[in-house]
């Protein structure tokens, strides 16, 4: 076999060929003393800080319009201390409806409880104490449990519980910051993945009633993405990206259009699930799926300063 020679190599101006990056796209230096406004202005044109900004967009259209904006919040996202700026959210119209996992109200409760949150599991499990707080194993049971009597929602119950309850730092609970506000936020359990369950006072009957309940309430929630609404799932992995593709599925299979909205996920990995359930899978032929990785100790607090500046 006779090996190629570059002999013979047809070349063409660098001028003639298509490029995908130019002067056009790059960033430029942040001005002393500028806005945030300004340095979303100074970023790249190109790849997430493009997705951002039109993100950024996305949001300001749907707030701007009276579409749906639901939050979908993993409970890590408590745990790194955003509770006040999506309550300051959820103040300012940028929330219409909440989403939590059932860890999600475990270390909502105890910030409004203790003023903190978020044990040491592989110190705590070796001890056999791992899970084993009192007031949040039987507070949060007993508000799920008068939620199951009365027929409310689990989220709407223990949202409810908190902002009536006498807790030193109720005012940074996100659902008591809903329940007073009005808005509506549910709560999707596995059963057997939360602390609360392990508890003596546990009903799986009133867990699953309560979170049944928020489900259908989530799919209604849903139903209003059409036309302009937007999506976002923070830090949850599992249970949200797929409780969020079921509500989808319910919504069309009931005959209601379901399009034209848009869709974020806030990670600080790239998780197969919310990939597929949240920004691929449910478009309908009009919106776009954002995929945003980085801490959410960062991203979330820039956004709502993106969403808060002029």
């Amino acid at each position: 076999v006779t090996p190629f020679r570059p002999a013979s190599l047809r070349t063409y101006p660098l001028s003639a060929r298509p490029s995908k990056v130019g002067l056009a796209e790059f960033g430029r230096p942040v001005a002393p003393g500028a806005t945030v406004a300004g340095f979303l202005r100074s970023l790249p044109d190109i790849l997430q800080a493009r997705d951002f900004r039109l993100f950024v967009e996305a949001l300001r259209r749907a707030k701007a319009g009276e579409k749906a904006v639901i939050w979908a919040l993993g409970a890590h996202v408590i745990k790194t201390g955003l509770n006040p700026v999506i309550i300051d959210l959820m103040k300012r119209g940028w929330v219409t409806g909440l989403a939590l996992n059932g860890a999600g109200i475990i270390h909502d409760f105890e910030i409004a409880a203790a003023g903190r949150t978020s044990e040491d599991v592989a110190a705590q499990i070796r001890l056999g104490r791992f899970g084993m707080a009192r007031e949040t194993g039987e507070m949060l049971n007993e508000a799920i449990r008068r939620g199951a009597d009365r027929r409310t929602g689990l989220g709407q119950a223990v949202g409810e519980m908190i902002a009536r309850s006498a807790l030193p730092h109720k005012k940074h609970s996100l659902l008591a910051a809903a329940w007073r506000l009005g808005l509506p936020a549910t709560v999707h359990v596995a059963l057997g993945t939360d602390v609360i369950h392990l508890h003596p006072r546990a009903s799986g009957a009133a867990i699953g009633q309560t979170s049944l309940q928020d489900f259908f309430l989530l799919a209604a929630l849903v139903r209003d993405l059409d036309g302009g609404g937007v999506f976002l799932n923070v830090g949850s992995a599992v249970v949200l990206p797929e409780v969020f593709l079921k509500a989808v599925a319910l919504v069309r299979n009931q005959g209601f259009r379901l399009d034209g909205f848009d869709t974020a996920v806030f990670d600080f990995f790239r998780h197969y699930r919310p990939a597929e359930n949240v920004a691929r899978r449910p478009l309908g032929k009009k919106g776009r799926g954002f995929y945003f990785i980085g801490p959410h100790e960062i991203l979330i607090p820039l956004l709502a300063a993106a969403l808060k500046g002029r």
